[in-house]
């Protein structure tokens, strides 16, 4: 799947199929997370993959707003250094690197970030100096994703050269 194609069909996703994403398909999503650019290229990211049934239902039960990614197939927590203070702009692009790769293979996502931090802390060993951001769920989708988006128009969100003057674009083709 082209680049384009895979940012403006890809959507949030919180129910998965049982289907078991391959390894070699995991591997590629963290090698994406990998890759992506940093901040004086400090990678000062941490992952922590999750995939055992078991340990997903305790990621559920941590969660106050992700108690779905008990039915994911994986889960990867976004660990970061809080004392960056570009921390959470690399956490960003991370995440959405780790989405698109995973959505290229067909593999849907959801994150979320209400979670109880002791219980994480504990559960999952996160260590003191670093701070967990959020969670990417990640599974085949539970049914065909249409990749709708429902978004306000170009026009009310760009303009050319001073706020509130009409962008004068082409319009993308879909």
């Amino acid at each position: 799947m082209d680049a384009y194609e895979c940012i403006s069909s890809k959507l949030e996703v919180r129910e998965f199929a049982e289907k078991p994403v391959p390894d070699s398909v995991k591997a590629k999503i963290l090698e994406a997370a990998r890759l992506t650019q940093s901040s004086m290229n400090t990678q000062h990211w941490r992952f922590v993959v999750v995939e055992n049934k078991k340990n997903l239902e305790t990621l559920s039960e941590d969660s106050v707003t992700g108690p779905w990614v008990s039915a994911s197939n994986f889960a990867v927590l976004v660990l970061t250094d809080p004392r960056l203070s570009i921390h959470l702009l690399d956490i960003g692009r991370v995440v959405q690197d780790m989405q698109l790769a995973a959505w290229n293979y067909g593999v849907a996502s959801g994150v979320y970030t209400g979670f109880n931090k002791e219980a994480m802390s504990r559960d999952f060993k996160i260590p003191e100096d670093l701070r967990l951001v959020m969670v990417v769920a990640f599974g085949y989708p539970s049914r065909k994703i249409l990749g709708r988006k429902n978004r306000k128009p170009l026009e009310e969100i760009a303009f050319s050269e001073r706020y509130g003057d009409p962008l004068r674009l082409k319009p993308v083709q879909s």
